[in-house]
């Protein structure tokens, strides 16, 4: 029987740098009753960066806080109350905010993830890619408080947002800067552009048949993570579309994956590379 969670809406936070144009935003934290991981995990919903809310990213929470993980829920502005780039500086804050209270969450500040879906996968990719750097307006270790994450989590992302590189009309760069956009903007807003080999660990999922993100941004990126050495998995599903994680058929299995990933890449890393060492013979190159 899967440990009980209970339920925690904080009261708004303050933003560490706070925005002139900004409001109090909201958080919904998930929080587990039994074994912790010690581990924060950030969840940013979709919508084109113009729709949607923190409920909508409550059942993939929950999920996750039966596996052991604090689940924060967060708001970020949407495109109708504030431009470019206010969402990006928004889940900076969230993620400096549980840093800062990581001691009240019961986590690791060294242990805290983002998970994104569509335009929330962008968004956690491209905080895990400008982590701490003077981007976007965002001054470096703010209050001497980092933004940097220690695995991040996207589904079906936009991850190049150029016009070159998206067929479809209009792009993800006219919903998030208007027909009027600049290439260059456009350009710095693509995660795909800030690829290192200090990448965080990252997991990214697509369906092969989605019409909205197709899967070949997604492969974009693993191949830039891959080509730098970062840690990186990758997950494609035949026939399926954008969005089709939250069915009630694939929630559970789908989150239950990022559990595993987390837990092999920031929770205990060591624990799955010894146990390889030790009971795989392919691993300490003995051949078959």
């Amino acid at each position: 029987m899967a440990p009980a969670h209970r339920e925690q809406t904080v009261p708004p936070y303050s933003a560490l740098a706070p925005r002139q144009s900004g409001r109090p935003l909201n958080l919904d934290i998930f929080l587990n009753e039994g074994e912790s991981a010690r581990t924060a995990v950030i969840l940013l919903h979709g919508g084109g960066w113009a729709r949607g809310g923190r409920a909508d990213v409550h059942p993939y929470a929950k999920e996750l806080a039966k596996a052991g993980f604090v689940a924060i829920a967060a708001e970020y502005r949407l495109l109708g109350e504030a431009p470019w780039p206010a969402q990006i500086l928004d889940v900076k804050d969230v993620i400096r905010w549980a840093r800062t209270h990581a001691a009240d969450l019961g986590v690791d500040p060294d242990k805290i993830v983002a998970e994104g879906f569509s335009a929330g996968g962008h968004l956690s990719l491209l905080a895990a890619g400008t982590a701490d750097r003077d981007c976007f307006g965002d001054k470096e270790g703010v209050e001497g408080v980092s933004s940097r994450l220690a695995g991040v989590v996207s589904f079906f992302a936009p991850v190049d947002l150029s016009l070159r590189a998206m067929p479809r009309r209009p792009p993800p760069t006219v919903a998030l800067l208007g027909k009027d956009g600049d290439e260059a903007v456009a350009m710095a807003a693509s995660p795909i552009n800030y690829v290192t080999p200090a990448f965080p660990p990252t997991f990214l999922l697509n369906g092969l048949a989605d019409p909205f993100m197709p899967f070949q941004q997604t492969l974009q990126m693993f191949e830039a993570l891959t080509t730098v050495n970062a840690k990186v998995d990758l997950h494609l599903y035949h026939d399926h579309t954008h969005e089709f994680a939250r069915l009630p058929s694939m929630l559970s299995a789908v989150q239950a994956e990022v559990a595993l990933f987390l837990h092999r890449a920031v929770v205990d890393p060591q624990k799955y590379q010894t146990e390889n060492l030790e009971m795989n013979a392919f691993a300490r190159g003995v051949p078959g």
